[in-house]
This record gives C-alpha cells, sequence and structure tokens, in this order.
C-alpha cells in the first residue's frame, strides 16, 4: 500500500523517523532502494514529537519502537500496525508481520538497546553491573514487562555488545551516507 502510493505519487509519501540515521531512518532508506520508490523522510527530534504528528495525520508513515503507548494507539485504532522490524513478528502485534514477510528483508532492523557506562569504567566494575543485568533478563517478571511492549531481551557480555555496536554502524551507514537529503 505505501510502495504503491509512493509509485503513482513519488516523493509525496512521508515517513516519519525520530532523526536522521535512526534505526527507523535505516529502514526507511533500505525500503527506498529495494523498491526503488522516492518516499520523503521527516526526520523529527525524538519519538513524542513525532507520535503526537502522526496521530495529527501530519504523514503517511511511522517508524517507531513499539512501546505501551503506540500499542495503546494500534488497539484503540488510531495507529495502524503495518510491519515490524523484528526476527519474528511480536507476541503484541501477532497480526502484523514483519519487514522480511513483506518483502523488505534487508530492511528487518530491530533496534539494539543496551547500557553505557564511562570509558574509564574499571573492568571489574563493567563486569559486575554485565552480571547483575543479565540476572536482570532473566527475571520472569522483567521479561514479561519487556515482551508486554514489544522487546526481545537477549543480554550478553559487554564484548558481545560492543561487537552488535560495530555491526549496527556499518550495516546501517551506507545507505543512510548515500541517501539524498529531505526538507522537514
Amino acid at each position: 500500500m505505501v510502495i504503491s502510493a509512493a509509485r503513482v505519487n513519488p516523493g509525496r509519501v512521508r515517513w516519519a523517523t525520530s532523526g536522521v540515521g535512526t534505526t527507523g531512518h535505516r529502514v526507511l532508506e533500505r525500503v527506498q532502494v529495494a523498491s526503488a520508490v522516492d518516499i520523503t523522510h521527516v526526520p523529527y527530534k525524538g519519538g513524542a514529537p513525532q507520535l503526537s504528528d502522526a496521530l495529527a495525520g501530519e504523514f503517511e508513515v511511522l517508524s517507531s519502537n513499539v512501546g505501551e503507548l503506540q500499542l495503546q494507539h494500534v488497539r484503540e485504532g488510531r495507529l495502524k500496525g503495518l510491519a515490524v522490524g523484528a526476527p519474528a513478528r511480536l507476541d503484541v502485534l501477532p497480526d502484523v508481520p514483519t519487514l522480511a514477510e513483506v518483502g523488505f528483508p534487508e530492511a528487518n532492523l530491530a533496534s539494539t538497546f543496551g547500557l553505557f557506562a564511562p570509558g574509564r569504567t574499571p573492568p571489574q566494575t563493567v563486569s559486575m553491573l554485565n552480571r547483575a543485568f543479565n540476572a536482570a533478563l532473566r527475571d520472569p517478571a522483567i521479561q514479561r514487562r519487556l515482551h508486554a511492549v514489544g522487546n526481545l531481551p537477549t543480554g550478553g557480555t559487554a564484548a558481545d555488545f560492543a561487537a552488535q555496536i560495530m555491526l549496527d554502524r556499518d550495516f546501517g551507514a551506507s545507505p543512510v551516507r548515500s541517501a539524498r537529503p529531505h526538507a522537514p
């Protein structure tokens, strides 16, 4: 539906993200390349103003993390889930396909969340914090809360996280660097 509209009216479909270089922006650029359509990027300075404008009908597509507020608007019919960037459908949105399922496997990007500490934090402190956070992520109550808003907790080591950040950076950089600038 979005791609068809963009083919008929190049540049007229507006896709809002929470900013330049974000996961939503990277998804948009990959969808444009894969489908050879022209969609106007509308970068916001964060998710709150973007969500408010989505509800006001200021643009046609919104890339956003799935949170309780977004889920509430989907349940109330104020927003419609088109696709999720996740390895599989989310339990909280079982009828919403992944980007891979709708034909954009290269755009099926998920947000990576993590915790950071100052660069000079002693390794033993990083290790202690990492163990504590991994233990918390294994707690069934915390897992239920994270799954309830579409998050898939993984945990791991600080080195695993650093490697994931580098992969995300490298994988996402080229389409954003080559994207033409769009006016907000």
